[in-house]
C-alpha cells in the first residue's frame, strides 16, 4: 500500500522524467545543426576530388574552395552574440536553418570555382551562427548534472553529419563527374528538418530572464526542471544576472580576461592541432601521397575515418560528466601528439606499410573526437555568465574558425613546403603544447551549475 509520502515521492520521479525527457528532445533538436555543420564541412573532402577534375583548378583555388566556408563561419560566429543576444537564440537558429537550406542547392548549381565559393562562404555564415549559438542553447536549458552529455550532442551531430557526408561521396561517387553537385544538393532535406523542428522550442529562460521577461522564464524553467527546480535556478540566475554588466566592455573586463583567454585558447588548439587537415583533405591525401591508393580506396577511407570519429564521440558522452573536462583534455592532446609521432615515422621509414599509416590516422582522429572535439564548445558554453555568454562565446567561437581556416587555407601549402610528414609533425608539436596548456591553465566545471562555475572564476 502506498503512504502518501511515497506516492509523492512517485510523482516527483514521474515529473524528473518527464522534464528531462523534454530537455533532451529539445537538445536533439537543436543538434540537427550539428549534424549540418558536420556535414557542410565535411563534404568537401568528397566533392574537392571531383572539383580538381572538372574545374582543374590551381592548389591556391583549392585552398580558397575548400576554405570559403570557414570564411563565412567566422564570420557568421563574429555576429551571431549580436544577433543572439538581440532576437534570441531561437530566432537566431531558425535564420541559419534558412540558410543551410538554400546555400547548398546554389553551390550544387555551381558552375564555376568562383561561384561555388561563394555558395560556400554563405553556408558558412550559418554554420558560424548555429556553432556559437547551439551549445549556448543547450548549456542554459540543461540540468547541471547532465549539460556535459547534453550540450556534447552538438559534437555527436557534427560527427554524424561528417560520417553521412563521407558516405555520400563514397556512394554517390558512381554517377560521374557530376556526382559532387548530389553531394552537396541532399543537404537541404535534413535543413529543412530542422527548420520546421525549431517551431517546437522555446526560448532559452536565462535569455529571457536577462531580457526581464520572468514570468516566461519562470513557465519554461518550471516545464525544464520542475516547479522546485525552477525556482532554485531562476533565483540563483536572477542574482547572478543582476550584478552583470551584459556590455562588450564587460567581456574584456579584467575578471573576464582569464575565461576569455582559456576560451580563446583552447578553441584555437582544437584546430591548429590539424583535424581538419584530415577531415576536409583526407581523401586527396591518401590518393595523392599514400602507395596504390586509388580515388576510391580514399573516400572508403574516408568512410572508416568518419566511423572512428563517431564511436569516439559517443565514448566521450558517456565519460565527460563523470571524468570531468580536464581529464577527456588530456587524454586527447597526449594521444594526438603520440599517433601524430607513428604517423610521422611511417611517412619516413621507406616500405612502411600503408596500414599503419591509416591506423595512426584512425587513433589521431579518435582521440580528437573523445577529448578536443567536444570539449572546447562544452567549456565556452560553460564558462561565461549569462548576459555575456553570447558575446564571449562568439570571440571564442570566432578564434575556433579562424584556427580551422588558417589549417585549412594553408594545409597543401604546407605540404609543399615542409612535406607531408613535416606538416604532421607540426601539429604533433602543437598537440603536446596543448597538453600543457591544459595541464596548466584549465580549470574543471564537471558537476557545477552555471552559476556556480561563475563564482568559481569571481573567487580565483
Amino acid at each position: 500500500m502506498n503512504t502518501p509520502a511515497a506516492s509523492t515521492e512517485t510523482q516527483s520521479l514521474d515529473a524528473n522524467s518527464e522534464s528531462m525527457g523534454y530537455v533532451v528532445l529539445l537538445a536533439t533538436i537543436t543538434a540537427i545543426s550539428g549534424f549540418l555543420f558536420g556535414y557542410n564541412t565535411g563534404v568537401i573532402n568528397g566533392v574537392l576530388l571531383f572539383l580538381r577534375r572538372q574545374f582543374t583548378p590551381s592548389d591556391l583555388q583549392s585552398e580558397i574552395a575548400a576554405s570559403a566556408i570557414l570564411v563565412g563561419a567566422l564570420l557568421g560566429a563574429a555576429g551571431a552574440s549580436m544577433v543572439g543576444d538581440r532576437y534570441g537564440r531561437k530566432k537566431s537558429l531558425m535564420c541559419s536553418a534558412v540558410l543551410f537550406t538554400i546555400t547548398p542547392l546554389a553551390a550544387a548549381a555551381a558552375n564555376s570555382i568562383a561561384l561555388f565559393s561563394v555558395a560556400r562562404l554563405f553556408s558558412g555564415l550559418a554554420i558560424g551562427l548555429a556553432s556559437v549559438l547551439t551549445p549556448v542553447y543547450i548549456a542554459e536549458i540543461a540540468p547541471s548534472k547532465n549539460r556535459g552529455a547534453l550540450v556534447s550532442l552538438n559534437q555527436l551531430g557534427i560527427v554524424i553529419g561528417i560520417l553521412v557526408a563521407f558516405l555520400a561521396g563514397w556512394g554517390l561517387s558512381g554517377l560521374g563527374e557530376n556526382s559532387w553537385r548530389w553531394m552537396l544538393a541532399v543537404a537541404a532535406g535534413p535543413s529543412l528538418v530542422f527548420f520546421l523542428g525549431l517551431f517546437a522550442i522555446p526560448e532559452s529562460p536565462r535569455w529571457l530572464l536577462s531580457r526581464g521577461q520572468t514570468q516566461e522564464a519562470t513557465k519554461i524553467q518550471e516545464r525544464l526542471l520542475g516547479q522546485k527546480g525552477a525556482a532554485r535556478e531562476l533565483q540563483v540566475a536572477a542574482n547572478v544576472t543582476s550584478n552583470e554588466q551584459g556590455s562588450l566592455s564587460e567581456v574584456f573586463s579584467p575578471n573576464m580576461r582569464k575565461r576569455l583567454g582559456v576560451g580563446m585558447t583552447l578553441a584555437l588548439f582544437s584546430q591548429v592541432t590539424g583535424v581538419n587537415a584530415v577531415l576536409y583533405y583526407g581523401s586527396v591525401t591518401i590518393s595523392e601521397h599514400f602507395p596504390a591508393q586509388s580515388a576510391g580506396m580514399a573516400l572508403a577511407s574516408n568512410v572508416i575515418i568518419g566511423l572512428v570519429n563517431l564511436l569516439a564521440t559517443i565514448v566521450a558522452m558517456i565519460f565527460v560528466d563523470r571524468w570531468g573536462r580536464r581529464v577527456i583534455l588530456m587524454t586527447a592532446s597526449a594521444g594526438m601528439a603520440i599517433a601524430l609521432s607513428v604517423l610521422v615515422v611511417g611517412l619516413n621509414v621507406q616500405g612502411a606499410p600503408v596500414y599503419l599509416m591509416l591506423a595512426s590516422i584512425l587513433f589521431y582522429v579518435a582521440f580528437f573526437a573523445f577529448g578536443m572535439g567536444p570539449g572546447p564548445w562544452l567549456i565556452i558554453s560553460e564558462i561565461f555568465p549569462t548576459r555575456v555568454r553570447g558575446r564571449a562565446a562568439s570571440i571564442a567561437t570566432s578564434t575556433l574558425w579562424t584556427g580551422a581556416l588558417l589549417v585549412t587555407f594553408t594545409f597543401l601549402s604546407l605540404v609543399k613546403a615542409l612535406k607531408l610528414w613535416g606538416t604532421f609533425a607540426l601539429f604533433g608539436v602543437l598537440s603536446i603544447l596543448c597538453f600543457l596548456y591544459v595541464w596548466k591553465a584549465v580549470p574543471e566545471t564537471k558537476g557545477r551549475t552555471l552559476e556556480q562555475i561563475q563564482e568559481s572564476w569571481t573567487k580565483s
